[in-house]
């Protein structure tokens, strides 16, 4: 069949209509730069090396383009990127230009600032630091925070080695006693106050708060001094003959203490007949530890 350039003449006429308005909509655009603040990615970072001190973050740029497509951006769309693959350890200069920066079809990047960035980078080192749990607020009346327990008690870290080398330690999120009177156990998260410090392993910890009545102080008076190790055939007398011995332990248990559970005593191993003044020692119990024995030392007479 002939070619006929007349067939379907009016859809064509439609077409390049369409085609014209277009091109004077688009021509007739005018061309406009725009001034953005974009953020700096790091890109292709060595192994065993980590950036330290204050990299920029954003770098300024220009971009041109027609009102449209600049009014089309949205943040992230215009990004600066570096590539570090050189880098060594200590301070490094790296150059910017347009070609490092990324920008949407229709978008042209006409001027980077700070086309020179410095950065420093440290060897990346590995530490083990203990978990420490900040506790806040205080138990109920009558009660004491007697101990404080982390689970894991010690994580790996990671950072740049004049960072990790003043790391002391990690911590918890602060527990809240809220006047409590049991022990409380709680699961929060573990983090470190270093910003140039990571956890290796984001994790969390489990804290374990004792919390116990308060000690109580009681004094026993009375308390007949005993003769450990007197030799057979001797004699001996204390002067005085009694102590008072003050103990310190829960309320509950001191008293129904009695005097009887309280074992004073002298050693005589070796002595022979003659005075001596020798302290007075009090036997340990579970139940309760001694504050003080009046008086400490006794006069003893062995015969």
């Amino acid at each position: 069949m002939a070619y006929n350039p007349f067939r379907n003449l009016g859809l064509k006429a439609v077409a390049v209509g369409i085609a014209t308005l277009l091109w004077a909509a688009v021509g007739g655009e005018k061309i406009v730069e725009r001034s953005l603040r974009v953020p700096l990615e790091l890109q292709n970072r060595p192994a065993g090396l980590e950036p330290v001190g204050e990299a920029p973050s954003l770098i300024d740029v220009r971009v041109r383009g027609t009102s449209t497509a600049l009014g089309r951006l949205a943040p992230g769309d215009v990004v600066a990127v570096l590539d570090v693959a050189t880098a060594k350890r200590d301070r490094n200069l790296f150059h910017l230009g347009p070609g490092n920066v990324r920008a949407p079809f229709g978008v042209e990047v006409s001027y980077v600032g700070s086309a020179t960035v410095p950065l420093v980078f440290e060897r990346l080192v590995i530490k083990k630091v203990p978990v420490i749990a900040p506790v806040e607020g205080e138990p109920a009346p009558g009660y004491e925070c007697r101990r404080v327990t982390v689970e894991p008690a010690d994580v790996e870290v990671e950072g740049p080695e004049s960072a990790i080398r003043d790391l002391q330690q990690a911590t918890t999120e602060p527990i809240t006693l809220k006047a409590s009177a049991v022990r409380l156990r709680e699961t929060v998260a573990i983090g470190i106050l270093n910003s140039s410090v990571r956890l290796r392993v984001p994790q969390n910890a489990i804290v374990t708060v004792d919390i116990q009545p308060i000690p109580t102080e009681r004094t026993l008076g009375a308390v007949p001094v005993r003769m450990q190790e007197l030799r057979a055939g001797q004699q001996a007398r204390s002067a005085p003959p009694n102590v008072s011995v003050t103990v310190r332990g829960e309320d509950e248990i001191l008293k129904q203490l009695s005097v009887g559970a309280v074992e004073a005593s002298v050693d005589l191993t070796g002595l022979g007949a003659g005075r001596y003044t020798l302290p007075v020692r009090v036997a340990s119990s579970p139940l309760f530890g001694v504050v003080r024995v009046d008086p400490p030392q006794v006069q003893i007479t062995i015969r």
